[in-house]
């Protein structure tokens, strides 16, 4: 997955990925992996935490291997995220790069909505698209 399209177009190397991802396990973001035992991951979810925006979370990072890809993994880890964020978020929120109309339809088949676009907003060059899901209804209270 190091060599994921995704993480290339951001400028992402293996390196500064596992970085990320270890600083991400220490902080207590969820780090959710798809992999069969004594295979190489083939999928990952990473939820930040959040107690901003009326308890949202930030999916970070959906990513499946090329080879995993369209075989139910990204909805399973997604499904498997939201589930857990549920326990202490009421939505999810996500950014997609807006010219990858696949990643955005597979959002939106999901629940998602997009609600607004952020031009170059987190690397100069790559516009994205804000989407959001809510995980509880209006009104539902966090648990204490």
């Amino acid at each position: 997955m190091a060599t994921s399209p995704l993480l290339r177009r951001y400028g992402t190397s293996r390196a500064a990925a596992l970085a990320a991802l270890e600083t991400a396990h220490r902080a207590g973001d969820l780090i959710l992996v798809g992999r069969h035992p004594g295979r190489p991951p083939a999928g990952l979810a990473w939820v930040i935490r959040s107690r901003i925006l009326t308890g949202a979370a930030y999916l970070r990072l959906l990513l499946v291997a090329g080879r995993r890809q369209r075989t139910g993994l990204g909805s399973l880890l997604l499904t498997e995220a939201e589930s857990r964020a549920r326990r202490s978020a009421n939505h999810m929120v996500l950014l997609a790069i807006t010219d990858n109309a696949g990643a955005r339809r597979f959002y939106e088949r999901h629940g998602y909505r997009c609600v607004g676009s952020l031009p170059a907003f987190a690397v100069a060059g790559i516009d994205e698209a804000l989407y959001v899901k809510t995980l509880r209804p209006h009104g539902e209270r966090l648990p204490a």
